[in-house]
């Protein structure tokens, strides 16, 4: 396992105090990946939620059910599943910095692609394609950046980079209030998904500036196992591969319910305008930017397996707390958009230094993109349930189920050891 330590990266800064002490120690070549990977999720999450913010939208252009605007998100998810287990592999042959341009490049596209939809039925193949560079981004990128970290700053770092999901979002808010009030809602969906070419312009500076870390490179390439499926698999993996990809089903099955379902539920039963809602979503998005680091904070100090059980715990009560704001108390549902926020993004910030820390580094990519796209496909079911159960139950009391996700993630906890200080070979 991930046990010896790593050789650093000359010129680095291993003893700097401070906030920053984590963001000094990556060295200039470990703060460019840094930057290259932050880009990437921060669109990847801008790109995803394109689709949430306009379904309203989308369903009456179209005339569809909950179920069918359920299985838009559904659908791209479970192909994500797929383009993440591919993207992992690829990582692994042919290096992290191509690997993240081919997953950047696929998500733009079809991104872009599903605002030319001229019928529910292409949206849904659009979207679907769309995943397969939506679901590599993020492992590709975490270990870029995991394997220029050391073990003491690793979880405050990924947390960093998994912050970037909250600055997409709050950007994709802020794009979808604007263009919202400016356009007619037949049109604006589609300019919406027509931004979405904003990462080409990332690929430009990851080309220029960015490579991978060299001693993980080293030992990679030099492993006959480098990028092997079937390793992950076998018996000194096995065990680890089920129970992360457990852990990742039920983190993602609540979190999509909720990035799916909320937006719905504050403009179809709260009766929230454009406008409104996009306040109520910055309180949330505030939130999920501090959770982020919070979590990151925490998974250094008290490890990667009690700061996971502790956000999946309040995360399943914030579910329970914000469904349940009677009528008229939108001052209420306000503040507490600010907590639900932040827990189902703080439970995120250990990903990345969990799963970089449970595999070797020749097949890293490979596990990590694999557990982690398997949970995001899996998970996707959730919001597919949640629509479905929304025409008898109402979206609010459907979106209870996102708390069952948590307790699945939980419970997966028990099979995994704690890799707290762990050094990346």
């Amino acid at each position: 396992m991930s046990t010896t330590p790593t050789a650093r990266i000359p010129g680095e800064d291993t003893h700097g105090g401070g906030a920053f002490a984590w963001l000094r120690a990556l060295g200039p070549r470990g703060r460019r990946a840094f930057a290259g990977a932050f880009g990437g999720y921060g669109l990847d999450s801008y790109d995803f939620y394109a689709l949430p913010l306009s379904m309203v939208a989308i369903a009456a252009y179209f005339g569809l059910s909950s179920g069918q605007t359920g299985l838009l998100v559904t659908t791209t998810l479970v192909v994500s599943a797929l383009g993440g287990a591919l993207a992992g592999v690829l990582a692994d042959r042919i290096g992290r910095v191509r690997a993240l341009l081919v997953t950047v490049l696929t998500y733009a596209l079809f991104t872009v692609l599903c605002g030319f939809a001229p019928n529910y039925e292409i949206l849904l193949v659009f979207r679907a394609l769309q995943g397969l560079g939506f679901g590599g981004e993020w492992a590709v990128g975490a270990i870029l950046v995991a394997e220029y970290t050391s073990a003491r700053h690793r979880g405050r770092t990924l947390a960093a980079v998994q912050s970037a999901w909250a600055v997409g979002w709050g950007l994709a808010v802020l794009v979808y209030t604007a263009v919202f009030q400016l356009l007619e809602s037949q049109l604006a969906w589609r300019v919406m998904f027509f931004t979405g070419a904003l990462p080409a312009l990332l690929v430009l500076y990851v080309r220029k500036n960015v490579q991978d870390a060299p001693e993980a490179t080293r030992h990679r390439m030099e492993s006959s196992e480098r990028g092997s499926f079937s390793a992950i698999f076998r018996s000194g993996l096995l065990r680890t591969t089920v129970f992360a990809s457990l852990m990742a089903t039920g983190v993602q099955g609540g979190y999509y319910t909720l990035a799916t379902w909320v937006p719905a539920y504050l403009s179809d039963e709260r009766g929230l305008t454009v406008v409104t809602t996009g306040g109520f979503l910055a309180t949330q998005i505030l939130g999920a930017f501090l959770g982020y680091l919070t979590g990151g904070l925490l998974t250094d100090r008290l490890g990667r397996k009690k700061t996971i059980a502790l956000f999946a715990a309040l995360s399943a009560a914030c579910v329970l707390g914000y469904t349940r704001v009677p009528d008229g108390a939108d001052g209420l549902l306000l503040v507490l958009g600010f907590p639900l926020g932040f827990c189902m993004s703080a439970i995120f910030s250990g990903f990345g230094s969990f799963l970089a820390e449970l595999y070797p580094t020749s097949v890293r990519g490979t596990g990590q993109g694999f557990t982690y796209n398997v949970g995001r496909g899996l998970g996707a079911f959730f919001p597919t349930l949640v629509g479905a159960l929304a025409e008898s139950m109402g979206v609010g009391g459907a979106l209870v189920f996102g708390s069952v996700a948590y307790a699945i993630a939980a419970l997966a906890l028990l099979g995994l050891p704690e890799t707290q200080g762990r050094e990346l070979v």
